[in-house]
């Protein structure tokens, strides 16, 4: 085993120095490649530190991006600073997701709550995230990455900048790796809101609602509901976010700021991940003193 890998395997397996079970505070050097030098590991082990079976990598991870403005402000710079900083952590987490074995991941990029901040920040805002999906299709497309936008329904959304999500949609959607959403002017309410005007148009009775037929009038219903939820900045809240989809997601709280976390640290949540025990609601199989 190369260096590297040694190191990366170590990530995985060992949660390291400070990292509590409910997140991982502080950041960790990124090892992974995306265009511009960065390089990645090969992805999870295949056994847990204890030696006991490891547990699947979630299917689905989603990411509140947190911590943009407290970075700059940390540093004495504009707010508009640390949203250009998080451009290199968004890059980092997708290739460390995909590599990893992901198979949908989702960036809580902007909400419906968001367009109550100042007018300059909501502009500049608009402008960095289209110089960057323009900057980066081209390295999408390449690694097989279909791309999705949920949301972009309000009126206030540039018309360049939703024309390019559409295009990056079409571009993107033949491939066959991981599927990355984008939550844009995202709310989950709005969603839920949505999905029973739709129920109640299409003349369903109400005897007939299921929680299954109420999810297929869901933007993207074939989105699997969410495994692992990571909010960094150590912040512990929903914010409206894919409500429907996190009902029996794990959560993981790391402190790092969003433009501070990297592969390392992503990868150090999946091992958290790996190491909870979800029942659902339900019991364990040894319980009540049984030891069959």
């Amino acid at each position: 085993m190369t260096e590297r890998g040694a190191a990366d395997r170590a990530v995985l397996d060992e949660p390291g120095p400070g990292v509590r079970d409910d997140g991982v505070p502080g950041a960790r050097t990124a090892a992974g490649e995306w265009p511009g030098g960065r390089r990645y590991g090969g992805g999870l082990d295949a056994n847990t530190r204890a030696g006991t079976p490891a547990r699947a990598v979630p299917r689905h991870v989603a990411c509140v991006m947190d911590g943009n403005g407290r970075w700059a402000q940390r540093r004495s710079l504009p707010r508009t600073a640390g949203h250009q900083a998080a451009e290199t952590t968004v890059i980092d987490i997708i290739e460390a997701a995909r590599t990893s074995g992901v198979e949908w991941l989702s960036l809580y990029a902007f909400s419906t709550e968001n367009w109550n901040r100042p007018d300059p920040e909501v502009e500049f805002l608009m402008r960095l995230v289209r110089r960057v999906v323009r900057k980066h299709a081209p390295s999408l497309l390449a690694r097989g990455i279909r791309c999705r936008f949920l949301g972009v329904a309000d009126p206030r959304v540039p018309r360049g900048l939703a024309r390019d999500f559409d295009d990056l949609t079409t571009l993107t959607e033949e491939n066959r790796g991981m599927t990355l959403t984008v939550a844009f002017d995202h709310g989950g309410r709005r969603d839920i809101v949505q999905a029973a005007r739709s129920l109640i148009l299409s003349g369903t009775p109400a005897d007939d609602v299921t929680e299954r037929l109420f999810a297929e009038h869901l933007p993207f219903p074939d989105t699997p509901d969410v495994d692992l939820v990571i909010r960094t900045s150590g912040e512990q809240r929903i914010s409206n976010f894919m409500l429907w989809q996190v009902a029996y997601a794990e959560w993981v709280f790391p402190e790092a700021l969003w433009p501070d976390f990297r592969a390392a640290d992503f990868l150090a949540c999946l091992h958290t991940y790996r190491c909870r025990d979800r029942r659902f609601g339900g019991v364990p199989p040894r319980t009540n003193g049984d030891r069959s």
